[in-house]
């Protein structure tokens, strides 16, 4: 393999015309007829015996060609990636130059990474909610308490929303039981709309003991054999029950928690509720600044690069989906989802993450960061906790290359916080373009006028002028996807 020419390009991308020589070629299209050779048939030779030549006679002498290409340029596009050093990102694209008796040209365009600078990194701005817990707040955390301590007790009166019924009924369609329509000792809360249009509005007024006939009409968007039929239940009340809640004092603090007061348990609640959401302010903090980081970066990043992190995102996805037991299809379908859009979300998520990676990655760089051997092991005995495993199985489940890179994100990431402020975060750039742009017309009519005036006066001046100043990725160890042309073999051209 021979590297005949690098060329960079524009986007990040750098072209390599790569020769794979007569010899080496020539092995591969041998490999690939040892491979085919049982599924041809050649009159005379039992299956597997036809020799290469004669198939190549008889069929052209390109006949294993295009498999050969598949079988040698990926390790040849992976050799010639590392004797240019490039730090390669996704796929390539492959364009076969030339292929015949004399060996393989091909070109390659490879999205490499790009380069990055960053016009600021420390004392970067962005908000930070406060964190407070409201009373709303905590009632909220004590209705599932109350509601586990609060009793269902039998009442001697009539049936009211809000009460529960148990009853006994059956539902007859022409006089006829039909499926379905029956139950026993049903506990049904009245106003809950658990049963169909106007059955439970009948059942306020009834008491204990009452029996009753029901007339409904099923809607219209009912199941087939039922839909827009009138039915008739016969129902018997067997009790009336309501609900009472207890006391919220100490006593209700003993029997709900471990804490002996009221006081305490809402402590505790009010802890929880704080953590949690100190938690959920600092990631937005976090985020918030990484996009500031962002916004000071320039980078010309390659459409390649992106589209490979999309990928993996979107396989990701469906692995998941797949491995919980549904149908990705089905799934989609159901969430009211297509491929084509869950692809193009995939793609926006991918975008944002790789620009936040190349920020960060600048700012280690920048502060010559590293990740030391400790860091390593330590990070390994975690996971290894967290997920119930081995050290060894945790090594073998992620490489090396991809844990060191998460952790030296990581330090990066915690670096541009720390050295964070709290604040009022500056305007995107777009958004500055947008509202400058907004305020032009009126500069310009203020320098219009200004300056017919200052022409009557024969001082006419050019007004001053303001300029707005506009994981782990493939480095081709993978057999890369590719899309071929190939150009005529020697065949051909005979």
């Amino acid at each position: 393999m021979v590297v005949k020419s690098a060329e960079k390009k524009e986007n990040s991308t750098v072209e390599l015309v790569i020769e794979v020589g007569r010899e080496e070629f020539d092995e591969a299209v041998n490999r690939v007829y040892l491979k085919n050779r049982n599924s041809i048939n050649i009159p005379g030779f039992r299956k597997g015996k036809a020799p290469r030549k004669l198939i190549e006679n008889m069929y052209g002498s390109g006949i294993f060609y295009e498999d050969a290409v598949n079988e040698v340029y990926p390790v040849a596009y992976s050799q010639a990636v590392m004797d240019q050093k490039l730090d390669a990102v996704g796929y390539p694209e492959i364009e076969v130059e030339s292929v015949g008796p004399e060996g393989l040209v091909f070109k390659a365009i490879v999205s490499v990474k790009p380069e990055v600078t960053l016009s600021q990194y420390k004392g970067l701005v962005a908000p930070k909610s406060e964190v407070k817990i409201t009373d709303a707040e905590l009632d909220a955390e004590m209705r599932p308490l109350i509601a586990r301590a609060t009793r269902m007790v039998d009442v001697d009166r009539e049936a009211r929303n809000g009460d529960t019924a148990m009853i006994d009924f059956e539902g007859f369609l022409n006089g006829e039981p039909f499926e379905g329509g029956k139950g026993e000792k049903y506990n049904l809360q009245l106003g809950s709309n658990t049963f169909v249009p106007g059955f439970e509005e009948q059942i306020v007024g009834m008491k204990a003991g009452d029996e009753k006939e029901i007339n409904i009409k099923f809607p219209d968007n009912y199941t087939p054999e039922l839909a827009g039929k009138d039915v008739v239940f016969k129902v018997k009340l067997h009790a009336v029950k309501t609900a009472v809640q207890p006391k919220v004092d100490d006593e209700f603090a003993k029997d709900v928690s471990e804490f002996d007061t009221l006081e305490e348990l809402k402590k505790s609640l009010v802890d929880k509720l704080t953590e949690q959401r100190t938690q959920q302010v600092q990631r937005e903090f976090e985020n918030a600044v990484l996009e500031q980081l962002v916004e000071h970066m320039t980078a010309v990043i390659p459409d390649g690069m992106i589209n490979y992190r999309a990928e993996q995102l979107f396989n990701d996805y469906a692995a998941r989906i797949t491995g919980a037991g549904m149908d990705f299809d089905e799934y989609l379908k159901m969430m009211g989802q297509t491929r084509a859009g869950m692809q193009q979300d995939a793609r926006e998520a991918a975008a944002n993450q790789v620009k936040s990676e190349l920020a960060l990655e600048a700012v280690a760089k920048a502060e010559n960061m590293e990740v030391t051997q400790e860091e390593m092991d330590a990070e390994i005995a975690k996971l290894a906790e967290q997920y119930k495993m081995d050290a060894e199985q945790v090594k073998n489940a992620i490489t090396e290359e991809d844990l060191r890179h998460d952790l030296l994100i990581q330090k990066a990431t915690e670096f541009v916080v720390a050295n964070a402020k709290v604040g009022e975060a500056p305007k995107k750039k777009d958004e500055q373009a947008e509202a400058e742009t907004a305020e032009k017309p009126k500069r310009t009519r203020k320098t219009a006028a200004k300056t017919a005036d200052q022409a009557e006066e024969g001082k006419e001046k050019k007004p001053a002028a303001r300029k707005t100043a506009k994981k782990a990725e493939e480095s081709g160890e993978k057999k890369p996807a590719a899309k071929k042309t190939t150009k005529k073999t020697a065949k051909e051209e005979e």
